[in-house]
């Protein structure tokens, strides 16, 4: 009997915390309504530039890397194939709905360090800086070999700079 009632405390609070984390993600679900839902991968994407085994660590609402976006299948970390072609990017995150990103959408790729729940050696995160409808969002991946995946990303950049340059001329 002695043990008992400390190990009904303990389920009473174990049930609380976990009611409480769950309506704190529905709240932030709710907050975060107004976010467009990811673009579908077309059937073209563009000349293939290459395929990419990596973790998908998060995506945050853009500059406030502590702000998870939890809506359209980007709330959950999981292990990602990204492919790269002169279109965007493809994310397939397991067990969500293909995520395509239009080269037109990246605004920047860059490495940093930590975001929420993550932190790694100095510039072993890849973060590419995009627009979902017309907010910022930056969606961060972790891969074993970081640089061939970042120099592939930032040759899109490259090229939509290139790009517009050229259309800015004519």
């Amino acid at each position: 009997m002695d043990k008992v009632v400390p190990a009904i405390i303990v389920l009473v609070i174990l049930a609380v915390a976990l009611t409480l984390m769950i309506l704190g993600w529905r709240a932030r679900a709710r907050r975060q309504v107004q976010l467009d839902e990811p673009h579908r991968v077309p059937e073209n994407t563009g000349a293939f530039v290459g395929d990419f085994e990596t973790f998908y660590v998060a995506t945050t609402m853009a500059g406030q890397p502590l702000n998870r976006v939890v809506v359209q299948g980007l709330g959950f970390r999981a292990k990602a194939f990204l492919r790269v072609s002169s279109g965007g990017v493809v994310i397939p995150i397991d067990g969500q709905r293909d995520i395509f990103i239009p080269v037109g959408d990246i605004r920047d790729v860059r490495r940093e360090t930590w975001t929420i729940d993550r932190v790694v050696e100095p510039d072993g995160l890849i973060l590419i800086d995009w627009t979902l409808g017309s907010i910022g969002v930056d969606s961060y991946f972790r891969a074993e070999d970081p640089e061939p995946l970042f120099a592939a990303l930032s040759s899109l950049i490259a090229q939509a700079d290139h790009s517009t340059t050229e259309s800015d001329l004519t």
